[in-house]
């Protein structure tokens, strides 16, 4: 069983991770996320998981917002130090709802409760329809951007990369140009390819085909160089985007 965890108290992650392994052997956590932009980037971008196990209130905001940009159909636990929010869980894929400290004996009944009700067919048939409604996702070809007085169509094939300068946001061409945006990155996310685009962190979100050069400064720092980047210019892979990075790089 593949699972993903939401959650971004640390201790707490850890403490269901230790509990999970000692249900069953065969639970696998694929990651640890702990805000909601993450989360949102993370299954935009990564074939889902039989199970989610999901704190309610993350770093950035309430677990719901996620609900409001991915169309999430994976079977969810949700493990909060709350019982607020106990009404609204459950309209959204709610398996069961546990009380921090989760106890063992609890996360037993809920992990029960989801093979009982979801079966392996089902999860199967889900993971198939969300692959399908990947294939079938219409990308953006091109934008339409101001060019001093003027204005040009760009295709995004010949787009290198997008970035943010304070409040603003510009797209820089394989041949160097740079035209700002009336999209923010997060927006931008939901309308490219996530097979050839990717946000690396908060600023970034670069071709697979403008990357140049990685440099591994460190098992948590990796430094990308793009083929029409400034000179001087350094940019990072975020620490929490690492490892979704990499997989991206692999083709997962």
């Amino acid at each position: 069983m593949n699972v993903l965890i939401i959650e971004d108290e640390k201790y707490a992650a850890e403490r269901l991770k230790l509990l999970l392994s000692k249900i069953k052997k065969s639970i696998c956590v694929l990651d640890v996320l702990e805000t909601v932009e993450d989360s949102i980037n993370w299954l935009g971008n990564n074939p889902w998981p039989d199970l989610i196990f999901m704190d309610i209130q993350l770093a950035d905001g309430l677990c719901f917002e996620i609900f409001d940009t991915v169309k999430v159909s994976t079977p969810i636990v949700f493990t909060t130090a709350f019982d607020a929010f106990a009404i609204k869980a459950f309209k959204v894929n709610s398996v069961d709802y546990l009380l921090k400290p989760v106890e063992l004996e609890s996360l037993i009944r809920a992990i029960d409760k989801f093979e009982m009700v979801y079966d392996a067919s089902q999860r199967s048939n889900e993971k198939i329809n969300h692959l399908i409604d990947q294939l079938v996702h219409n990308y953006k070809t091109r934008f339409f951007v101001r060019a001093g007085r003027r204005f040009k169509s760009i295709q995004t094939s010949e787009i290198d990369y997008f970035f943010v300068t304070g409040r603003c946001t510009f797209l820089k061409t394989i041949s160097g140009k740079t035209y700002d945006l009336d999209y923010s990155l997060e927006q931008l996310e939901g309308l490219i390819d996530p097979g050839v685009f990717f946000r690396i962190n908060r600023g970034y979100i670069i071709n697979i085909e403008s990357i140049t050069e990685m440099i591994n400064y460190s098992a948590t720092r990796l430094k990308i160089k793009l083929r029409s980047m400034e000179p001087n210019t350094e940019i990072f892979v975020s620490r929490d985007r690492l490892a979704t990075f990499k997989g991206w790089l692999d083709g997962r």
